[in-house]
């Protein structure tokens, strides 16, 4: 089968999200300038260098409350950081709920029952029990194509690791089990690693 995407595929469900898989899940929580927390899951998220580390998520669609895009993207407008909190498969109904779309004002913490904590190093809530929390510093905002895409960019400049997730001086990602995002509704999550050495080591 090919298909161009301006033609459209003639299949009952969009098949780009399950080709571009497994896409790990950023958990961005954001603070906006009337001191509002947000929490909300994206799957358009990844690292993108290491040094300086930084991170990118990528906001598709907007809400009727909030101008031209969603919350944790206006908030981003407003303050200047964010922070992103890794998914364990422990939480993944927490994490649903607060994909839920509310309004601006709710917070998702209390909504999905998820107990918070403060950043240390920017005004921002994060998840207190995650694997590992980031807290980043936005360093762009670029709109890219369609009328509500945007891709946030960010420097991490602060980083949590729960203590029970570090094993012989490793992060090891077996202890939690990330939660992954494949396509239409469907998840996974790691249990299994192994290791590839690459030719030049």
């Amino acid at each position: 089968m090919f298909y161009r995407p301006e033609d459209g595929h003639n299949l009952p469900h969009n098949p780009f999200n399950a080709i571009v898989t497994p896409r790990p899940i950023g958990w961005i929580s954001t603070r906006d300038s009337a001191g509002r927390d947000n929490l909300a899951p994206y799957s358009f998220f990844n690292g993108v260098a290491y040094t300086p580390p930084q991170v990118m998520f990528a906001s598709t669609g907007v809400k009727d409350d909030v101008d031209g895009t969603k919350d944790s993207v206006a908030n981003i407008r407003e303050t200047g950081v964010f922070c992103v909190n890794v998914v364990e498969y422990a939480v993944r109904d927490a994490m649903n709920a607060s994909s839920a779309t509310l309004p601006h004002e709710t917070d998702e913490f209390a909504h999905a029952g998820i107990e918070k904590a403060a950043c240390d190093v920017i005004d921002c809530a994060r998840v207190a029990n995650a694997p590992a929390s980031l807290e980043c510093r936005m360093t762009q905002i670029v709109q890219i194509e369609g009328p509500a895409n945007f891709a946030v960019f960010g420097e991490v400049i602060g980083v949590h690791m729960r203590d029970d997730c570090i094993v012989d001086g490793r992060f090891d990602v077996t202890t939690y089990q990330p939660l992954s995002r494949l396509g239409y509704r469907d998840y996974t999550f790691v249990r299994e690693v192994f290791e590839l050495a690459r030719p030049d080591d």
